[in-house]
């Protein structure tokens, strides 16, 4: 066996090996041109088979009422409803003042933090106690002051669905619900997508709801599912994911990241701007920060071209926007609101 020189390097860490095949890869449906019509279905398929995506009979939503209160900008209220047995979801609804029905809807959800709360600036332990928001966090907030209602849901492993019954549990909060649910043969990506949908179902038996117009956005782990749920939700009319769009192999493939932005085999299929893509030639408004570390924007501009492209394909590039701000991993409300309204606009929203 001819010796190995000195000079040259070994290769022991796992991550050269695996940068080794992505540049070698070659994603099987990627968008390479042609009729929407025929791409899109098949993307759409394999990126809920491999999130694992919940199927079969749905389970009443058995909607509970907690509280219900007046605030400046309209009135909120706090709800429970049931996604799947022994999966509760609590959420705010939050209707602006000086709005009509039929609402439209936006289904904010907050990422990596202390949970929904955020979205409506209250403690989360005491619920009448102002909290501070940092980098236009305040979804629900945010909605009501531009005429807007929102629906804010808890994500499962964040706020009041953290892990409580397990003795221990990662210092990464979703950590293990994202281990359980691939023994399962789920992720807890396909998860949070779940609820959403449940999400959408409550708006429509809400009745006041105008479902052709109902949305998604968040920020991080809000925005990864808003991308996903975007993609494999034909009910949701409109997009705003921040701090999230970029290609995988420049953000979550490049750093440390957490367990629940990964999904099992989709890179051999798709890039992110594949998977978004599924959603034209729907609006959407991406949002990123120009210091982002985790979601470079170099890297977001590259796949926001490739996203293009799918939305010129579908004869909408116009509909497709993307908004950076001057800062890093946050929201930039003052930038992306006017943007998102236009669509809203064109969808029918009054104003």
């Amino acid at each position: 066996m001819p010796k190995r020189s000195a000079r040259e390097p070994f290769h022991f860490s796992p991550t050269e090996y695996h940068r080794h095949v992505m540049d070698r890869l070659e994603p099987a449906l990627a968008f390479k041109g042609g009729r929407l019509s025929a791409w899109q279905p098949k993307v759409r398929a394999k990126v809920a088979e491999l999130v694992g995506l919940p199927e079969g009979k749905r389970v009443p939503l058995n909607v509970r009422g907690i509280w219900k209160r007046a605030h400046p900008l309209g009135s909120i209220e706090k709800i429970v409803f049931t996604a799947e047995p022994f999966a509760d979801v609590p959420a705010y609804v939050c209707l602006p003042k000086n709005a009509r029905p039929p609402y439209t809807f936006m289904i904010c959800l907050q990422g990596h933090s202390t949970g929904a709360h955020v979205s409506i600036a209250v403690d989360r332990e005491d619920d009448r106690k102002p909290f501070a928001v940092q980098g236009d966090r305040d979804f629900g907030l945010g909605c009501m002051r531009h005429g807007v209602a929102a629906l804010c849901i808890e994500q499962r492993s964040f706020g009041y669905r953290r892990e409580r019954k397990q003795k221990a549990v990662s210092n990464h909060g979703c950590h293990d619900a994202v281990m359980h649910a691939l023994m399962l043969g789920r992720t807890l990506l396909g998860e949070r997508v779940f609820d959403v949908d449940r999400g959408i179902d409550y708006l429509a038996a809400r009745g006041d709801a105008a479902m052709d117009r109902v949305g998604v956005m968040g920020n991080s782990g809000g925005g990864t599912i808003s991308v996903f749920a975007s993609a494999l939700l034909p009910r949701i009319a409109v997009s705003m994911p921040s701090c999230y769009f970029c290609t995988f192999r420049d953000s979550i493939m490049s750093i440390y990241h957490c367990a629940d932005n990964y999904v099992p085999g989709l890179l051999r299929y798709a890039e992110m701007s594949d998977v978004m893509g599924a959603f034209a030639p729907k609006p959407t408004v991406l949002v990123a920060g120009r210091t982002d570390p985790i979601f470079p924007v170099a890297a977001v501009r590259k796949a926001y071209r490739d996203l293009k492209r799918i939305y010129r394909a579908a004869g909408a590039a116009e509909r497709c926007h993307l908004v950076v701000g001057g800062e890093g991993h946050r929201f930039y409300e003052a930038l992306a609101w006017p943007v998102l309204m236009k669509e809203l606009r064109r969808l029918g929203h009054p104003g």
